[in-house]
């Protein structure tokens, strides 16, 4: 089964946050996704709303829950009170922690688990306590011995950083390279009992080979390129894109 798609909308917020006006509509073009065949919704919401506004988290939840209940809702942050606290309201279906200062333009790498063990298994065991599923940002280089430090947190998944691998759009030789760390990691994570999910810089272009090489994918979230491309196909055809993609085709 291909991987799910769960279409990151926080470049559509920043869209709308450049006027003091409700449009482009964060839940609108989210229920489109999702009625094109999206199966989640992630949202990284920041300490200075510069995207994703707080308010937009319940608004999403509502959504969600009228409109799409079999649909996942993920929540990205680094785990501050105040992330935490909206979480536990939100009761998102997942929550994906990733170890960048809040005030970075975007997430650029995964967790020292080894360090951040024992802060990481203490909000892992909160989390999931409160029902939610729990993903870590995870290096496409990471160890055995890290991977080992991310399943003693008691995650239920990791989430490969693929930046490396997107920047490698107009190089072959650095991207199959890249996509050849992440093949190798994927394995150890699959080893250690714990799910595959990715995202950063995925593209209808690269992820038919990161689909084919990691068979245990279990979801990816994609924003910026997803964006990009609505603009030119529309919401709904470029999620049947991204799904064929998935799929490991050639779009």
């Amino acid at each position: 089964m291909p991987a799910k798609l769960s279409v990151n909308l926080n470049a559509i917020a920043m869209l709308r946050n450049r006027r003091d006006l409700p449009w482009p509509s964060v839940t609108g073009l989210g229920a489109i996704a999702l009625e094109a065949g999206a199966q989640g919704l992630t949202v990284h919401p920041r300490p200075d709303q510069r995207h994703i506004r707080f308010s937009d988290v319940p608004e999403i939840r509502a959504l969600l829950d009228d409109r799409f209940p079999q649909a996942e809702f993920n929540i990205e942050g680094y785990p501050t009170q105040d992330f935490l606290a909206l979480v536990d309201a939100a009761q998102p279906e997942q929550v994906t922690l990733v170890p960048d200062d809040p005030m970075q333009p975007t997430s650029d790498h995964g967790w020292d688990f080894i360090t951040n063990r024992e802060m990481l298994a203490a909000i892992v065991k909160r989390l999931k306590k409160g029902g939610m599923r729990v993903s870590l940002f995870c290096d496409p280089d990471a160890s055995e011995e890290q991977i080992a430090a991310a399943r003693a947190t008691g995650a239920d998944r990791v989430e490969f950083y693929t930046g490396p691998y997107g920047g490698c759009y107009d190089d072959s030789e650095k991207a199959a390279k890249a996509l050849k760390d992440l093949e190798k990691t994927a394995q150890l994570v699959h080893a250690a009992g714990l799910g595959i999910n990715a995202g950063h810089d995925l593209t209808v272009a690269n992820l038919p080979a990161l689909a084919r090489a990691i068979p245990q994918l279990t979801e990816v979230s994609i924003g910026h390129g997803l964006t990009a491309d609505a603009l030119e196909f529309g919401m709904a055809e470029t999620v049947r894109r991204f799904l064929t993609a998935l799929e490991g085709k050639t779009v």
